[in-house]
């Protein structure tokens, strides 16, 4: 992974990275095809308003970060606005738990081989928004990690039936991260926000409190523990009965339903035994199928993180937790 820190305003920060990119050669548009179909230039350009609404922030990084490369806002707005609209890629697996010793949250992402070298782990400290740790496999949009108010929040992402004009995975999970300081806060704005692409989205806060929100343009459905199992888990498909008609059952998910039955199974089974080894254990897919892909034929995990919220630490593998091992990431004490 690539690890990056990002400081200053948002258009400051994107310039910044892209400039320097350009200066040692690298065009993100070698690597990465911005060029997209006019369905995706069309939709992107559906979602801008709703973005300068919303967001504006994010859209100012976008053009900060096309000036520093020399690029094309265009190309470089319609590939990040218009992700997880049009694709069925990444696939993951989340899970948060609490008792009165532990709060944790646990994500593996699941995606393709070829392209890992180019996934970062980012450190934003930004102004007039909340810092925060995070991971993506992309650039400015995020898909898990922890804000200054320990408020961890990760995707899953669900192959869209149908999208609307909004903000899409990625772009949910960073505005939660830099906006919002609890569960019920980040349950308040997603109710509010115009919303895009299908996905469930984890969260956890320093409280302890912990959910799983399932939704898309239509729906948000809020999953909540119960006192009987003081869990949440999310795969890539929707369980609540008001969001199943929407998955998309002729695709492959790379194994989600096993994914989702693992972490459920192993959770109610020790919530007794609740630890920080227990996520390790079950990320690393010693209850049963979890990461266990066959990398020869693309995929695989490539990483693991576990916020352990209560005591502010953050754990990540930069890779499959089968076969390698997760260290601390201290620098969440720079903003904690």
């Amino acid at each position: 992974m690539y690890h990056g820190r990002f400081r200053k305003s948002h258009y400051e920060t994107g310039y910044n990275w892209g400039a320097l990119l350009y200066k040692h050669g690298k065009k993100i548009d070698r690597n990465v095809t911005l060029q997209a179909t006019q369905e995706r230039r069309l939709f992107a350009k559906e979602c801008l308003p709703i973005y300068e609404k919303y967001y504006p922030e994010i859209l100012d990084e976008i053009r900060g970060l096309a000036d520093g490369q020399r690029g094309s806002y265009e190309d470089f707005y319609t590939f990040l606005l218009s992700m997880y609209c049009f694709e069925v890629n990444n696939h993951c697996t989340c899970f948060a738990f609490a008792d009165k010793e532990h709060f944790i949250f646990g994500r593996n992402s699941d995606f393709l081989v070829a392209l890992e070298k180019l996934y970062m782990n980012c450190l934003y400290k930004l102004n007039g928004v909340y810092g925060f740790n995070g991971n993506t496999t992309a650039f400015i949009e995020m898909e898990d990690g922890i804000n200054e108010h320990a408020l961890a929040v990760g995707l899953t992402f669900i192959y869209p039936k149908m999208i609307n004009a909004g903000f899409n995975s990625g772009m949910l999970v960073r505005y939660l991260l830099e906006k919002c300081k609890t569960v019920d806060e980040a349950i308040e704005r997603l109710h509010m926000l115009p919303i895009a692409s299908q996905q469930t989205l984890t969260v956890m806060d320093h409280f302890g409190n912990c959910a799983v929100i399932e939704c898309n343009c239509n729906h948000v459905e809020v999953i909540r523990p119960t006192k009987e199992h003081p869990f949440v888990v999310a795969a890539n498909g929707f369980v609540s009965p008001n969001m199943i008609e929407y998955n998309h059952h002729n695709i492959d998910d790379w194994r989600s339903s096993e994914r989702y039955a693992t972490a459920y199974h192993a959770l109610m089974k020790n919530e007794n035994n609740y630890s920080l080894e227990l996520a390790r254990d079950i990320l690393s897919g010693k209850y049963g199928f979890m990461c266990q892909y066959e990398r020869k034929k693309g995929a695989d995990t490539v990483w693991s993180v576990i916020y352990d919220v209560k005591n502010k630490k953050i754990y990540r593998v930069e890779g499959n937790p089968s076969r390698k091992k997760f260290i601390e990431d201290t620098r969440i004490g720079n903003f904690l």
